[in-house]
This record gives structure tokens, sequence and C-alpha cells, in this order.
């Protein structure tokens, strides 16, 4: 039996952080109902990923909406509006996305839903919290990593700012929702009453960075300064980077400085006796380790550094890794068949309970699919 199993959740959400949170939630065995517009369904369903459709809906969409149900209803409508408030008398949580202001408008706020089933656990996702001067911004990943700095923290000295390859701000806000949500959850059992969790994609990208900030915040808020080059973390000093070698990369992580010299017979390192300025002269280092690191193939190089315990590692590309051994043993992928007969092929949730993997029991849905069978189990 999985964790969740026999809590059902009301998924108004769209895109990307309030659907990771509804996938991970049925991914522990929650029951996962989407209420979807009709005939197209959440917005989501048409944000691609270099134009990759499956059956229908964008293959981003079929990541982060499997083992759920989609159930369509127009909320401006009063009898649909009607059969979805009696959803919300037998659901455990409720999450959606909107802009401040739209659910309150359909009736659906968190006051309305707490008179409804005062043990909902009513969970929201905004850009930028309830007030302010961003309150109508579009709560999207790229502007929200722009905003909060963190695109000044990657990229070498002299690069423009370079944002995260992923919806980092999206992902780590939906995991922030789940905490929110296994939380209250666990307070309800206690007190028979729901809760209101809110969190927002900016306050989640800025506690992300909560090591580099609380660093600016006590350290004379000097401006973080990334490495000439190779540059992997603007606090950490020398050797901490990345590295090109004759046939590929190396990074190398915190470590003793003089101990690394000695295990490459690089002598110059021997010079930077003061630990202060594995820092302060990172660049230089770094220039250093640059000259001699580029002598030899990677292989040869972890071949002498690992069996001395200095932190290291290939720099892989996924073709390399979804090949590795490494990544074979770890058992991430699955194939997931969709009604049209393709498959999705992803990866599973990454947590193992009772040293079983989880792995989803079915893809995600078509608009609609399931609105029948749900009016009839709920009697709507």
């Amino acid at each position: 039996m999985k964790p969740l199993e026999g809590i059902l959740v009301l998924e108004f959400a769209q895109f990307m952080a309030g659907p990771s949170a509804g996938l991970r939630m049925a991914d522990l065995g929650a029951r996962v109902i989407k209420i979807e517009r009709p005939n197209t369904g959440e917005a989501g369903r048409q944000i691609a990923l270099k134009n990759l459709f499956l059956d229908g809906s964008s293959l981003v969409f079929h990541t982060a909406n499997r083992n759920k149900e989609s159930y369509t209803a127009n909320l401006k409508d009063p009898e649909d509006l009607k059969r979805v408030k009696k959803l919300i008398k037998k659901a455990d949580v409720m999450t959606h996305n909107f802009r401040p202001g739209v659910m309150e408008k359909i009736g659906l706020d968190y006051n309305e839903v707490q008179s409804i089933n005062p043990k909902m656990v009513y969970a929201t996702v905004t850009g930028y919290g309830t007030t302010g001067a961003w309150v109508k911004k579009p709560g999207q990943d790229l502007l929200v990593q722009s905003m909060s700095g963190f695109a000044n923290l990657t990229g070498n000295k002299e690069d423009d700012p370079v944002p995260v390859g992923a919806a980092i701000s999206d992902i780590i806000t939906g995991t922030h929702l789940v905490h929110g949500v296994l939380a209250s959850l666990i307070k309800r059992s206690k007190t028979g009453k729901g809760a209101l969790v809110e969190v927002s994609l900016l306050e989640s990208t800025l506690d992300f960075q909560f090591e580099v900030i609380t660093t600016y915040l006590n350290d004379g808020n000097q401006k973080p300064q990334r490495a000439k080059q190779g540059s992997a973390h603007a606090y950490l000093g020398a050797p901490y980077g990345v590295y090109k070698t004759k046939d590929g990369y190396i990074s190398l992580a915190m470590g003793s400085l003089l101990e690394l010299g000695k295990i490459l017979k690089c002598d110059a390192l021997a010079y930077y006796t003061n630990s202060d300025s594995w820092f302060t002269k990172r660049d230089e280092i770094m220039d250093i380790l640059r000259e001699f690191l580029i002598e030899k193939n990677t292989q040869e190089w972890l071949d002498l550094l690992e069996p001395k315990g200095i932190w290291c590692s290939d720099v892989y590309d996924y073709k390399k890794l979804l090949n590795h051994e490494g990544y074979h043993v770890l058992g991430m992928d699955q194939k997931l068949p969709l009604l049209s007969g393709e498959k999705v092929h992803t990866t599973r949730c990454p947590i193992r309970l009772d040293d079983e993997r989880i792995f989803a029991s079915k893809p995600a849905p078509r608009v609609g699919q399931h609105t029948e069978d749900i009016m009839k189990e709920f009697n709507l």
C-alpha cells in the first residue's frame, strides 16, 4: 500500500509547478483528478519542448500528469460548477495556480471551499505571492530565475546572466507545495481541520538559493563573483569547477588544494599554502589546473584521483549517462502506453519506499477521459 492511498486530490493547476506537485502525490498513491476545460483541457497540453506531441498533447504534459484522471468542467457554467462543488465535498486536497483573484470570481476561493469542506487542504501556487508590485506579472520559470538573482550564479565571470537549462523554479515550487500539503494532512489527522497552503515561484527560488543569499547578507552585501572559467559556485574557491581534459571534461569538487597538487604532482599548487588564497586567487589557481589537466584524458585523471579520495567526476552528456551501468542499475526508465498506441518513455518517481521503486500504473489522460465515470461514481 502506498502512503497516500485513500487521499483524493482535485487539481485545478496547469503548466508545470502545480501539476508536478500532483504528479508526486499521484506517484505516492493519491488519486489525482485534473479539473480541465472542456475540449482543450489545461493550457499545459499545448506547451511543448522541441514541438514534441503524443496523442494530441505535448510531451511535457505527459511527463507531469501520469497516474491522473481528467474531468472536464466549465467553471463559469453554474451546473458544471455545482457538480465540481459536489466533488470538493468528497476531496482531501485541492490545488490551483490561477492568478490572485481568479478563484474568488469563480467562487472557489479558500473561504468558500472551507465552507463546503472544512477538512480541505487548499494549496495554491502563485508567481510572486498575493500582494505587491509583481502580483499580476506572469509566473513563468525564466522570468523568476531572472528576477530572483539565480541567473547570475551560473556561467563564467564575463558571461551575461545564464539561466539554468531546466524548469528549476517550477519543479522546486511544486516540491514545496507537496511539503506543505503533506504537513497539513498530518495536522488535519490531529485537529480534524483543513488548511491553506501557499507557495510562490519567487519565494521557492529564493529558498533554493538560501546558502548563497545568506552568504551575501552576512558578507557585506558583496556581489557574487563567478570564476573566470569553469565556474561551478560563485562562493567556493579553487579547485571547485569544471576543467577541459585531452578528450573531454573533469569536475573537481571541494577539497584540499595542497593534497590535490601532491597527487597530481602539480608543483605550482604548493605555493598556495594559505587556504584563503584558494578563493582570493581562484582564477589564478584554476588557470594552473587548466594548463595541467588538458594534458591527459579524463579517465586517466579519474584513475589517479578517485583512489586517493579526491571528489571528482567525468562530465556526462545524456547519451553517455543513459548508456552507463551506473544509470542502468537505478532502474529510472519506464514506458507508458497511450490510447493512441504510442508510448511515453520517461523517468520514474525518484522515491523508494520499503526498498521498492515506484513506477506509474497509467499514463497522462486525454482531455475528459474520465468525466463520465467520475460523474457516475460521485453521483454528480
